[in-house]
């Protein structure tokens, strides 16, 4: 079903957990943006919070996250009562109402339980929440005790995605990720006894020294924690960015064949398991309310990947958190030490980002819907917009070429995904991408 085609799997693309992607942000966009556009989010409006720890306690080679080791204790400490601080500014600017909050990092558990709770009731305290507040949090499985996930889930936590990556005890040792299947059985086991029944699986292909094997092995051992939604992410090897994937050797990585064949056949297994295909890296079992949405066309997707958040913003705290707002991209500052300057007296800290013209907004929602339903017709959305379809006469025509080589239908301003072109999902989208229009290294792979 699924064919190798060299001159497409090595092209680079964006992820599109955003349009424009964040390659389009600059300095010109700051602070005073972001507060306006706080300030536009109606009352009552289902907003997501997602709240960044830029901290774990050994630093992954392969990780190209915003983060760095813990060291002194003191640091977490007064990152927390930034964070805090930073939770009353944007509070005090937005009337939306809270329908889910994330935790992402870095790995949120280098926080002591104490600090996490303390978070929690700022959350509670200063923003209006939902009855049905989901509240997810990424997870270092070599953190995590009985007693954290008792901490967690009396924070109430619903939610969580362990970062296991693989199960193969060779690549672990050349990823600096060594993480013994027990342990993560371990980990999963006690999450469900304090009463988190959700839990997710966040798997890597295209990791040093892997094989077709370690696939089916790290998949099987998966498959026995029965994980509610497994993620399998490509590895994407940009060392001249990421100083520390200067320590996983070129010549280690699968090449572009070994990890299209790599990737397929993890989506096979896991379809065979019974989970669905969600998008083009997500799988859920039938019953998890990602594949709910998907089958009532209710998927999102965002700098969390694909969501079924029904919120129409994602407002990010803490260093490098990006919000996502109708007319706006901002991220925070990245740097910990000055993030923590631009918030001390009360202020936000948005330091680059991009306005969303109404065509971006357009655009935004094509390739969103491309990527979520595998189906968009561009005529409708467009009028929805109240922007003439012919603007994109031009994208339409280049899909052409991948209509010829069986990846998508194109039948007058309907685009289709065929199932040839799922694992090329991500540069079918790039045909309406405007500020693509000349291809570039500076993304990952498309497959």
């Amino acid at each position: 079903m699924h064919r190798y085609m060299p001159d497409l799997a090595r092209r680079s693309v964006p992820r599109y957990t955003s349009y424009p992607t964040a390659a389009e942000f600059d300095a010109r966009v700051g602070a005073a943006e972001q507060a306006a556009a706080l300030g536009l989010i109606a009352p009552g409006t289902p907003v997501s919070l997602y709240l960044h720890i830029p901290y774990c306690h050994q630093i992954c080679w392969y990780c190209g996250c915003n983060t760095g080791a813990v060291g002194r204790p003191e640091r977490l400490g007064a990152y927390v009562a930034a964070l805090e601080r930073e939770i009353v500014a944007v509070a005090g600017r937005l009337a939306g109402r809270v329908v889910a909050i994330h935790f992402g990092g870095g790995s949120p558990n280098s926080l002591a339980p104490r600090d996490f709770a303390r978070l929690m009731d700022g959350l509670r305290s200063h923003f209006e929440t939902d009855e049905r507040l989901e509240v997810a949090v990424e997870l270092d499985p070599r953190m995590l005790d009985r007693a954290y996930a008792d901490a967690l889930a009396a924070a109430g936590v619903t939610r969580v995605s362990l970062g296991a990556q693989t199960f193969a005890p060779h690549i672990q040792a050349r990823i600096n990720r060594v993480q013994p299947y027990a342990q993560v059985a371990e980990a999963v086991a006690g999450l469900r006894s304090a009463g988190i029944a959700r839990v997710n699986l966040d798997l890597m292909y295209g990791l040093p020294g892997q094989r077709a094997q370690d696939i089916a092995d790290t998949i099987a051992l998966a498959l026995d924690l029965a994980p509610d939604r497994i993620a399998m992410f490509g590895y994407a090897h940009m060392p001249r960015l990421l100083p520390r994937q200067r320590m996983i050797g070129e010549g280690a990585l699968p090449d572009a064949e070994a990890r299209f064949r790599q990737s397929v056949l993890a989506d096979e297994l896991l379809r065979q398991a019974g989970y669905a295909a969600i998008g083009f890296d997500h799988f859920a079992l039938p019953g998890d309310s990602l594949a709910i949405a998907v089958a009532e066309g209710r998927l999102r997707r965002n700098f969390q990947g694909f969501t079924d958040e029904p919120g129409e913003a994602v407002i990010g705290l803490g260093a490098s958190a990006i919000s996502q707002m109708p007319g706006l991209l901002v991220q925070n500052e990245k740097h910990v030490g000055r993030y923590r300057l631009r918030i001390a007296n009360g202020g936000l800290a948005g330091m680059r980002g991009v306005v969303r013209s109404a065509e971006d907004r357009l655009r935004g929602v094509l390739i969103e819907r491309l990527l979520c339903d595998g189906t968009v017709d561009v005529a409708a959305i467009a009028r929805t917009q109240g922007q003439p379809p012919q603007q994109f006469a031009d994208a339409l025509a280049a899909l052409q070429n991948h209509a010829a080589r069986g990846l998508v239908a194109v039948e007058g301003w309907r685009v289709a995904m065929l199932p040839a072109g799922r694992p090329y999902a991500r540069l079918v989208a790039a045909a309406f991408d405007a500020y693509r229009a000349v291809p570039t290294q500076g993304f990952s792979r498309a497959v």
